[in-house]
């Protein structure tokens, strides 16, 4: 259970807007906690640099978080990037120079301020785990240290846009994420100018899907904001954390392993969210361990931290199957080094499946779950004895169970019918009673069986080699289970399809898994979720949150259909009202991988007494065999009035998706 502290050693004061002037005369709105006598006794600053808006976005959890941090000492400064909340200037894209150089000036003002003892760290999840990284890579003489969560370093292999070489469904997703973020103004109270902000916000706004979807390989614009480009720039301490039920997930092995100084991991069963709030259980006391880390890289405080195990992570036991579980079974492993001298391959060998055709229908991998699962409204994956019928499956009969850390990996010799293709692999967990657990997933394009920078037309008809690595995993699969391997060439909508149905031929090959050995019970004990108290609300409208798949029976077409909303609160603070609704429907034909479609629909609301804005980003997503076809729509209303519309058409051709 999360304990509420109030009982902080240092009182704070709160600076609602503080503005952080840039180079080209653009400022940056930050909200500051800091201890009440820090100008007397300076102290060192800890930023989150995000485009999540400060003053509504994200409120409930910065509340949670930054006074906890800065009770303990620090000033704790939560920024939004330019274009975004209270921030002047334009975003054109996400991890642009102009944001990354910003960064570096905000961690240089920070230092030079009287309250800042010179000391700089930074922390943050997702977008702002990136930028931690980034940042960290860029250097500043003032950043001493960072603490990323859910993030990635290689902005093409673990990214929302392409994985293994695949267009992701979420690309487009994002897209719509972003094009309806991005276009809510500032708040009047703080930003007297924000018509004219908003209105020049609106005009510039980009639609990135189709931008992002036209990088097909790992080019130049990938490899910029890739820390894995360069690890001996990666020279300050390095804190991550990611969860088992996360994408961003693989970050943690590629940190420990290629860090030149201290990177370490902390590993959980979370979804994308913090480890003290994040479900499933159990959470963790994450503003603890970020208090720790803090006195000892930002004070200089010999408490142990540099000392600490290279990686910690919760290996997940056999439980029965959920899309939603509110907790997993698990015990704590603690290794010294990465990779672990207690983690050695074990060999499968793949031969049963010689001669196996794998030609899946095109709606497998709709019970696949999010790619950025955030809570309980079912989005990790369910039982996957439906998809696992559809694909070709081998199980492995291990008597006595096995524990597994680390990253499986399958290796085929195959041929293939079609120049496009993807194969999938998963790891799934079958219990007594049939029902089947993912514990791992990977994926292929394989036109990128050799190369992610250089991709090539498969050979039709031509054996072919490949290696296909899956996700990073920690699990004790329980004696009497099985381990399946199921093979597939499609998983709608988290991969988008290839332009044809693909028939891949088996010719063998064998699967390796990482084997764990010596842990028994919990090897480390994490303290108990703490927060600050919460902010201060109340719900105006309440929210909803809907997840269905359908067939029509008359068409055949599948849907899935999500909707979230938040409802409308009341921040009674400064009185702002926000709230937010999302629909998707993602429709595909099990025939015909140029059936697929996505419509993503946003709309995001604010007001305070008779001030109201609203704004509506419709996102579409359609297939054709030689392009993608990208739409969308955004709407804003000041009022009842329309202040402007814009629509969006881009045709991306398909040169390797």
């Amino acid at each position: 259970m999360t304990v509420t502290r109030t009982d902080f050693p240092h009182k704070l004061i709160e600076i609602e807007d503080l503005r952080i002037p840039m180079p080209d005369g653009v400022t940056l709105s930050a909200r500051v906690w800091m201890p009440e006598d820090a100008n007397r006794h300076p102290v060192p600053a800890v930023l989150e640099y995000i485009p999540y808006r400060k003053r509504d976005g994200t409120t409930p959890r910065d509340e949670l978080m930054h006074p906890y941090v800065a009770g303990h000492g620090y000033a704790c400064v939560r920024v939004d990037i330019r274009g975004n909340g209270d921030s002047a200037g334009l975003m054109l894209d996400e991890y642009s120079q102009q944001e990354m150089d910003d960064a570096l000036e905000v961690i240089g003002f920070l230092a030079a301020q009287p309250w800042c003892s010179g000391a700089v760290g930074m922390m943050g999840k997702s977008w702002g785990g990136f930028n931690c990284l980034q940042a960290a890579f860029n250097g500043h003489p003032a950043l001493k240290a960072v603490i990323s969560v859910c993030s990635t370093s290689d902005r093409f292999a673990d990214d929302i846009h392409f994985k293994g070489g695949c267009l992701l469904g979420e690309n487009l997703g994002w897209g719509a994420v972003m094009l309806s973020f991005s276009s809510r103004p500032a708040d009047p109270l703080l930003r007297p100018d924000w018509r004219a902000d908003w209105l020049a916000r609106l005009e510039a706004e980009p639609f990135l899907a189709p931008a992002w979807a036209r990088h097909q390989s790992r080019d130049a614009y990938w490899k910029h904001g890739s820390i894995c480009e360069d690890w001996a720039r990666m020279t300050i301490p390095v804190l991550n954390f990611g969860g088992w039920a996360d994408s961003y997930l693989n970050t943690l092995g590629h940190v420990m392993t290629n860090h030149p100084g201290l990177g370490q991991g902390i590993m959980g069963p979370w979804v994308h969210q913090y480890p003290h709030t994040a479900v499933p259980g159990p959470q963790i006391g994450f503003l603890q361990e970020a208090v720790r880390w803090w006195d000892c890289w930002l004070k200089g405080h010999s408490n142990g931290v540099a000392e600490a195990p290279r990686y910690r992570a919760y290996m997940l036991h056999s439980q029965p199957v959920s899309a939603a579980p509110v907790f997993r079974a698990g015990h704590w492993v603690a290794e010294g080094a990465w990779p672990s001298p207690r983690v050695t391959p074990q060999v499968h060998d793949l031969g049963a499946l010689t001669g196996q055709k794998i030609c899946t229908p095109q709606h497998l991998g709709l019970h696949a779950g999010e790619f950025f699962p955030m809570g309980m409204s079912a989005e990790l994956p369910g039982d996957q004895r439906g998809e696992d019928a559809m694909s070709v499956c081998l199980d492995f009969d291990l008597p006595e169970g096995i524990d597994l850390l680390g990253r499986a990996r399958v290796e085929l010799r195959l041929t293939c019918d079609q120049p496009f293709a993807h194969l999938i692999a998963r790891l799934c967990d079958v219990a007594p009673d049939g029902s089947s657990t993912r514990i791992s997933h990977g994926m292929l394009n394989l036109r990128h069986r050799d190369s992610m920078e250089h991709p090539t037309p498969v050979p039709v008809g031509e054996a072919v080699s490949i290696s296909l690595d899956l996700d990073e995993m920690g699990y004790r699969l329980a004696a009497g289970h099985r381990l399946r391997l199921a093979l597939s060439t499609t998983y709608w909508p988290f991969v988008w399809p290839a332009p044809v149905a693909v028939t891949l031929t088996v010719q063998g090959g064998r699967l390796t898994l990482p084997r764990h050995q010596g842990s028994t019970g919990d090897e480390w004990q994490p303290p108990a979720a703490e927060t600050a108290p919460g902010w201060k609300h109340r719900m105006l409208r309440p929210g909803r949150s809907i997840r269905r798949i359908t067939q029509d029976l008359l068409s055949g077409e599948w849907l899935l259909e999500v909707e979230e909303d938040t409802g409308d609160a009341e921040n009674l603070t400064h009185g702002l009202v926000s709230g937010e609704t999302v629909r998707e429907l993602w429709r595909i034909h099990p025939d015909d991988p140029l059936s697929a479609r996505v419509e993503i629909r946003y709309e995001q609301r604010l007001s305070r007494g008779d001030w109201q804005v609203r704004t509506e980003a419709v996102s579409t997503l359609e297939s054709a065999p030689t392009e993608l076809r990208h739409h969308a729509r955004l709407t804003a209303w000041e009022g009842e009035t329309q202040a402007l519309t814009r629509e969006f058409f881009d045709n991306t051709p398909r040169d390797h998706v």
